[in-house]
């Protein structure tokens, strides 16, 4: 008996893994709230008199401020801990998207999705912020994959629960009862978390070795070498590839739910299930990225490893959305941007965990510059879009330009060097 005893007690505690399972439905209620307008657009468009450029102003609203907003809000986590930063992001955006539901025009949406976005902002930067704390480094690349799995499953899942809540409820109390969610998530977040893994009550000593020998990053704030971290050519290449990755992305996050509607003649109800196959795509591109990352990492090291699934993906990725804007079968055109989702998100994941490795002590703010490019070309792919429809009469050409970015980025990869970190301030000598 005490044998067995002395191996329950040596046996290492999972809180690591409720710490990952928060972050995962945080991200998950997130793309809940964020995706949702997609879906609600037409009706919200119908309803306010607004054009298609104005519908793209308003998606691009989020993205703006969201970018804008990425860097500090990396910051805040680096230095305030996690722990106060999410509960700060959470309770934010879910009032944000409560109040989508009370827009009555234009400008009133407008500055309610720029108030969504400044809130949203941070929680992937602070969620790595989570990791680097509470996670072996063999883990991050794998574990990023799932984290944004996460994300593009609600996305996906929001789209038909949308269909019928609009359908039933109309859109304002849908963005009201959505809202909810997020309070629930963040008061429970608040109780149950802390930044330190030694704080835990629920960790045991066994846990902590665990975390500590699988490199996971140390407590503390340095402060910040901006001048570095603007010089240093593998972030400036990084963050050049998200801006082509994301803006790509934001198109099924935005308009394909119109595009499918109008320009290829499906009825709402197969709107809201075909809408959703990109984002079942992302989902699988970015968790088999990040698993090819961390099993390649020990054979090619990080650097190959870590580029090889986008330099397969992304490429492809363009073939397949020129395709769809060629093919006149509106189920295979569906299908083509599906599949090209999918393998422009096989970079996604090794691109997370290349932070933590440049970033080190400041993951959050090289996350947060990193996301802060990438949601600059989510903002740019919506106001396009809606250019393109009002002036040009096209939905071809924001496709192509799709695909263009989609290339750059691609080209980007052979500049990132992970060996190439963020240099410390170098703190003169006392005389």
């Amino acid at each position: 008996m005490q044998a067995e005893a002395g191996r329950i007690a040596l046996a290492p505690t999972r809180v690591r893994h409720k710490v990952v399972w928060f972050t995962l439905v945080m991200i998950a209620i997130a793309y809940l709230d964020r995706v949702c307008i997609s879906i609600a657009a037409p009706a919200i468009k119908s309803e306010l008199g607004l054009s298609d450029t104005q519908m793209g102003l308003v998606f691009s609203a989020f993205t703006l401020s969201y970018a804008l907003f990425e860097i500090p809000s990396g910051w805040f986590a680096d230095r305030f801990g996690a722990r106060a930063a999410l509960t700060r992001i959470v309770l934010w955006w879910s009032a944000m998207t409560a109040a989508t539901g009370l827009a009555s025009g234009f400008a009133s949406l407008f500055a309610v999705r720029l108030l969504f976005g400044m809130g949203e902002a941070g929680a992937f930067p602070a969620s790595a912020r989570v990791y680097a704390r509470w996670l072996p480094a063999r883990l991050r690349g794998r574990l990023f994959g799932v984290l944004i799995m996460a994300a593009a499953l609600s996305g996906a899942l929001t789209q038909p629960l949308v269909v019928a809540l609009v359908s039933r409820i109309g859109w304002r109390p849908t963005f009201a009862s959505f809202g909810v969610l997020g309070f629930v998530w963040a008061a429970v977040w608040w109780i149950w978390f802390r930044d330190d893994p030694r704080a835990h009550r629920g960790v045991n000593a066994a846990e902590l070795a665990l975390i500590a020998s699988g490199g996971a990053g140390t407590s503390g704030h340095a402060s910040v070498p901006w001048r570095s971290l603007a010089s240093n050519r593998a972030l400036v290449a990084l963050c050049a590839m998200y801006f082509g990755a994301i803006y790509g992305w934001y198109f099924y996050l935005t308009w394909l739910p119109t595009y499918l509607l109008r320009a290829r003649g499906f009825d709402l109800a197969q709107v809201g299930w075909l809408a959703a196959l990109p984002l079942l795509a992302i989902a699988l591109g970015v968790y088999l990225g990040g698993w090819a990352c961390d099993r390649l990492t020990p054979r090619l090291g990080l650097r190959l490893a870590a580029r090889t699934p986008a330099l397969l993906g992304l490429p492809l990725a363009a073939c397949a959305v020129v395709g769809a804007a060629l093919v006149p079968e509106p189920v295979h055109a569906a299908l083509l941007l599906a599949a090209a989702a999918g393998l422009a998100g096989l970079g996604i994941a090794p691109a997370w965990a290349l932070c933590l490795e440049i970033g080190g002590p400041h993951a959050g703010v090289v996350t947060g510059a990193m996301n802060m490019f990438g949601n600059l070309g989510g903002t740019l792919s919506p106001v396009v879009v809606g250019l393109c429809i009002d002036r040009l009469g096209s939905w071809s050409a924001p496709l192509y330009s799709i695909a263009a970015l989609y290339l750059v980025a691609a080209v980007c990869w052979l500049g990132i060097d992970p060996a190439r970190k963020i240099s410390p301030v170098r703190v003169a000598d006392p005389a």
